[in-house]
């Protein structure tokens, strides 16, 4: 009731202002401040705790610390952007507390947990890669193809981190379909983001390369809030 009566107050300042220039010949240009909208987003660092996920073929880096790394890379440009962050794990900790049984069932539920009570705009679950053929490299994004906002989430994110590709690898990879649980955990826009394969000598070097993990960042963060705003970034 306070923000409905507020705008009146202004337009009906506006158009006062506007009736007393034309009764003194005079031109008046109003610029009125209009509040950005409120964004939030889930950024899910994949793995954590006894689930260290991949493990870096020559960096021996585990996964579950790369993809947190690389996730408070995307959160810091993110804020600067005005975004509101929710992590589902802040630390190299897992979600299933104390527990010694079903942590990987437990962790899962508890990142869903944390995405419903949230309630956010997008959620991206933050991953890196492996493959048995080595020569395999590249960041690729993935959606559930039930959701056309996911799709058009992960297609920005793909765009975007294709300009590091054709650097990097020569070529462009295409976004897929992915039959992840964090994907199908909700209704909310989400993409899952593996950011390089650990298996690769090449990748792995890249990702454990703070200039190039902060460019992988930024075109994340980038495409994240073009998403939401539907504005490029440069």
């Amino acid at each position: 009731m306070f923000l409905v009566l507020k705008k009146r107050i202004l337009i009906i300042a506006i158009v006062a202002l506007f009736l007393c220039a034309l009764s003194v010949g005079t031109t008046i240009w109003v610029a009125v401040a209009i509040p950005k909208p409120d964004y939030t987003v889930i950024l899910d660092a994949g793995h954590g705790g006894a689930d260290a996920g991949v493990i870096g073929v020559n960096s021996k880096i585990k996964e579950s610390t790369m993809n947190l790394i690389i996730t408070e890379n995307v959160k810091k440009y993110l804020v600067d952007f005005g975004v509101r962050v929710v992590l589902t794990r802040s630390d190299e900790n897992g979600l299933y507390g104390s527990e010694i049984t079903n942590q990987k069932k437990l962790d899962m539920r508890r990142r869903k947990e944390k995405i419903l009570s949230t309630v956010p705009d997008l959620v991206v679950s933050i991953h890196c890669n492996k493959f048995p053929d080595k020569e395999r490299r590249g960041a690729q994004v993935f959606f559930d193809n039930s959701k056309a906002s996911g799709m058009l989430l992960a297609s920005m994110l793909q765009m975007n981190l294709n300009a590091l590709n054709l650097t990097h690898i020569g070529h462009a990879l295409k976004a897929l379909s992915g039959d992840y649980y964090m994907l199908k955990c909700s209704n909310f826009p989400s993409a899952l983001v593996e950011c390089g394969f650990l298996s690769n000598v090449d990748d792995d070097a890249l990702l454990n390369d703070s200039t190039y993990r902060d460019k992988l960042s930024y075109a994340i963060a980038t495409a994240i809030f073009s998403f939401l705003t539907n504005e490029q970034i440069k």
